[in-house]
C-alpha cells in the first residue's frame, strides 16, 4: 500500500470517527457535535468526494458545514453549548478522573487553545440561517 493510499484511509477513519462522536454529541451532554461533524467534513474533503458531499449536503448537519465553510462561522447556541460541553468535559476529567497534573495540564491548555479558536470564528444569525434553510 503506497504512502498516499495509507493517509487516505488514515483520513477515512479519522472522518469515520468524527462522525460517529459527533452523532454522539447529539444524544450525549458532554459531547459537542459541531466540532466533530465539521473535523469529519474535513477529513472527508481530503479522502472523498462523495462522502463529503454526503456530509455537506446532509439535512441535518449540512447546515453547519455550510455556514462554516461560507465564512459565516458557527450558531450562536452551536457556540455556547460546544464550549459548555467542552469545559464541563474537562472540569469533570480533571477533577475526577485524570490523577496526573501533567494531563490536566494538557487537557487544559488543549481546551483553552479550542476554546480561543471558537471564540474567533464568526458568529451567524440563525433566523438567516433558518430561512436559507
Amino acid at each position: 500500500m503506497s504512502p498516499r493510499e495509507i493517509k487516505r484511509h488514515a483520513l477515512l477513519a479519522c472522518g469515520w470517527l468524527s462522525l460517529g462522536l459527533g452523532i454522539l454529541g447529539m444524544f450525549l451532554p458532554i459531547l459537542p457535535t459541531a466540532p466533530f461533524i465539521l473535523l469529519a467534513a474535513a477529513c472527508f474533503a481530503r479522502s472523498s468526494a462523495s462522502l463529503h458531499r454526503w456530509l455537506v449536503e446532509h439535512p441535518a448537519f449540512g447546515v453547519h458545514i455550510k455556514d462554516y465553510l461560507d465564512g459565516r462561522g458557527l450558531r450562536k447556541r452551536t457556540k455556547t453549548v460546544a464550549l459548555l460541553t467542552l469545559w464541563a468535559s474537562v472540569a469533570a476529567s480533571t477533577l475526577l478522573w485524570v490523577p496526573f497534573v501533567v494531563v490536566d495540564v494538557f487537557v487544559v491548555v488543549t481546551a483553552g487553545v479550542v476554546t480561543i479558536y471558537l471564540l474567533r470564528l464568526p458568529t451567524s444569525d440563525s433566523d438567516a440561517a433558518t430561512r436559507r434553510s
